[in-house]
């Protein structure tokens, strides 16, 4: 089977009157598509028309692997001496996310720098795949420098606070 032209004018007519998206119409070896882009608006323009013969061919997604998480749900962050800055401890963040300084946008943020810290005080909440998870220190000691940008992205063993031991 084919269709003349004139049939296609009439076809994309009547998709037109009739206010679907997408028709298509295979009969043996033809097959014919016509999708619109107002979806019976009155002012119908077609975006594509084909004619052609069937070919069945699988179709292919791309799947993009998600970043696996940490298996025990992480509460709290691992600390690491860190030779460049001294005796000073370094807080890495324990997964991939967005880092929050403050619980909301009207609070104020967890630590300071100066604030004195201890083990299981709450320094910043990272937000993984739409859970926030608040990230407690394991040390105790003095924040002395706050190593990210509220709201930014961070990436896993990234350093986020340094802490003074002593």
């Amino acid at each position: 089977m084919s269709m003349d032209i004139k049939e296609i004018q009439n076809l994309i007519k009547f998709v037109s009157k009739a206010g679907v998206n997408e028709v298509s119409i295979e009969q043996g070896d033809f097959k014919i598509t016509i999708k619109t882009e107002c979806g019976g608006t009155g002012s119908f323009e077609p975006m594509m028309v084909q004619q052609a013969p069937v070919a069945v061919q699988p179709v292919m997604h791309q799947v993009v692997a998600a970043q696996p998480q940490v298996a025990a749900a992480p509460k709290e962050a691992s600390p690491a001496v860190s030779g460049a800055e001294g005796n000073y401890i370094t807080i890495k963040s324990p997964m991939i996310g967005t880092f929050y300084r403050r619980p909301s946008a009207d609070k104020d943020p967890f630590v300071n720098v100066g604030d004195s810290i201890s083990a299981g005080t709450v320094l910043c909440i990272v937000e993984a795949m739409k859970l926030f998870n608040e990230i407690e220190s394991e040390v105790s000691g003095r924040i002395v420098k706050v190593l990210v940008d509220d709201t930014s992205p961070i990436e896993y063993d990234q350093p986020l606070f340094l802490v003074d031991p002593s």
